[in-house]
């Protein structure tokens, strides 16, 4: 399946999220064209999509810290 927004792939978590917020706004606005709102909400969707990919990357990159009884440390995955 084609990517229809291949701008979003580029996006930080932090870009996506605040344009995703724009566009909750003005789909709860009720002030757009039928045709305007689904093309938002499909971006909509799109971005949220790519918040909770990046999301979930995040979490695989989290790890704990390990204290040894010999006060050396070491970090492994976090055990979710």
């Amino acid at each position: 399946m084609e990517n229809k927004f291949p701008d979003i792939e580029k996006m930080s978590f932090e870009q996506a999220l605040k344009e995703l917020e724009v566009i909750v706004r003005k789909l709860e606005s009720g002030q757009q064209e039928l045709e305007t709102s689904i093309n938002e909400y499909e971006r909509g969707t799109a971005l949220k999509e790519h918040c909770d990919k990046k999301l979930r990357e995040a979490t695989l990159k989290v790890e704990k810290i390990i204290k040894h009884p010999d006060k050396s440390l070491k970090t492994e995955p976090l055990d979710l």
